[in-house]
């Protein structure tokens, strides 16, 4: 049985606001957003969910075909998660983690440590896939600082690749566009390609070639600064800016060998891919590799709380456990009490519900049903794995010609972000590489609403060629 706890207001708009869109137009600063784009225009203001759709403050309902922001696995209106928070709260609502422990920060690494592959057996909390980067970052540094080697400081990550926001994570991402307006920022960060095969013609149709090749622009770039100063590589298991990158056959295992030749650590980011995003609980675990560190949040909760964290091997904590040696890291609101026990209610709904499986199930039924949509001229390729999907827009299939920044603003956000939303589907409409359409539906998802995302998508990008 599901009870509301008592104190919750199971009314989603408050009693008399009918003003929110304007009160969030003067006072809200939403995030990653052009505010100029509501000088005029009402802002959306979503107030309910349930299963995989959402409703905004005028009743209007919309499929969540991005998961919030690749966050919400179990879908919308879990009771049973918010019980956890609110009997969590009730007993202990906050203590840190600073030289102390609770219970459910403890029982939730030992679940993490069960979960995740390998030796990964010692779990930092934080509050967010952002700040987990950060923590890996700095704690790879200190890793080789201690074992004698305080010149390895440097990491490489891929190109158009985004890691987060903070100065360290922003560094590691890819994008110029997302670091111009704060630079200079963290020396130390290097580039390689990425695995857009899409975007390798000379590699013609041998995959596994460009794997090598891609695996092997590692190699060289680690060569190339001296082994004796890179710390880690940043990798995701499938790349999410740019449109859902999935690794070549073979190319994991490349970059593990060369890791290993230079005592590099792997680090997989796995902010989106963890917690069933690719049908596993990890993303490494589903291409077969091992990590050194796993950085994660996101659908560790299903977003009804905050929290992340950076998982490590055995072996990357050895140094930090002897004599006076620490880590001088942490957060204070690193391992909530509330979000560790959402975060165990929600994996025991994971794992009671077989979601996992669900996407394993149903996986080639996505990506089939997304592919009809290639028969219509604006669609170059659908690619991904699991329920994490980017269909790239071209202007020539033929050619594989993309659109320019001009008219990628027109298209983007003159009007297919609008259009999509007002036809009922909540995804992103995304230019930090190609244009892409990008799409992560809750993982409870089956055929119905595959279904609908694609006749949503049929219409409005229909309409979108015709005004090109």
């Amino acid at each position: 049985m599901t009870v509301t706890p008592p104190g919750l207001d199971t009314d989603p708009v408050p009693p008399g606001r009918t003003d929110l869109a304007a009160t969030a137009r003067d006072h809200l600063w939403l995030h990653f957003t052009r505010m100029s784009s509501y000088a005029k225009n009402p802002v959306p203001v979503i107030v309910r969910g349930e299963g995989p759709y959402i409703w905004d403050s005028h009743g209007h309902r919309y499929l969540d075909g991005l998961s919030g922001l690749f966050v919400v696995q179990a879908g919308h209106g879990r009771t049973e998660l918010a019980e956890a928070a609110y009997k969590q709260a009730s007993q202990l609502a906050y203590f840190p983690l600073w030289s102390y422990a609770h219970p459910q920060a403890i029982e939730l690494a030992d679940r993490l440590a069960d979960l995740a592959p390998g030796d990964l057996n010692r779990v930092f909390f934080t509050t967010g896939g952002g700040e987990a980067v950060e923590t890996a970052w700095k704690l790879a540094r200190q890793y080789f600082a201690l074992r004698g080697k305080p010149t390895k400081y440097k990491v490489i990550s891929r190109a158009v690749a985004y890691h987060g926001t903070t100065m360290g994570a922003l560094s590691i991402t890819g994008i110029p566009a997302a670091k111009t307006a704060f630079e200079p920022l963290v020396p130390g960060a290097f580039k390689v390609p990425n695995t857009n095969f899409y975007r390798a013609p000379e590699h013609g149709d041998d995959i596994e070639a460009f794997g090598r090749w891609a695996a092997d622009a590692i190699g060289h770039t680690i060569e190339a600064e001296g082994p004796d100063t890179v710390a880690a590589v940043f990798l995701e298991p499938v790349q999410n800016s740019g449109g859902c990158f999935p690794p070549p056959p073979g190319y994991f295992d490349r970059v593990r060998e060369i890791c290993d030749a230079h005592d590099v650590l792997l680090v997989s980011d796995e902010v989106i891919c963890a917690f069933g995003r690719l049908g596993e609980w990890f993303g490494a675990t589903r291409y077969g590799y091992q990590p050194d560190i796993i950085t994660c949040a996101k659908g560790m909760t299903s977003g009804y709380s905050p929290i992340g964290a950076a998982i490590t091997t055995d072996r990357v904590m050895e140094p930090f456990l002897t004599g006076h040696n620490s880590f001088p890291h942490g957060f204070t609101f690193g391992g909530h009490p509330v979000s560790a026990a959402v975060a165990l209610a929600n994996i025991d709904i994971l794992e009671r519900e077989d979601l996992n499986g669900n996407v394993r199930r149903n996986e080639a039924g996505f990506r089939a049903t997304l592919e009809k949509l290639t028969d219509l001229p604006i669609v170059g390729e659908v690619r991904g794995d699991g329920y994490f999907y980017g269909i790239e827009l071209v202007k020539d299939k033929q050619t594989k010609q993309t659109f320019d920044g001009d008219e990628s603003e027109r298209l983007l956000r003159g009007f297919l972000s609008r259009a999509l939303f007002e036809a009922g589907l909540y995804c992103r409409a995304d230019d930090r590489g190609d244009p892409v359409i990008q799409l992560a539906p809750p993982l409870s998802c089956e055929q119905s609403h595959f279904d609908e995302i694609e006749q949503i998508l049929r219409s409005v990008l229909t309409e979108a060629w015709s005004r090109i």
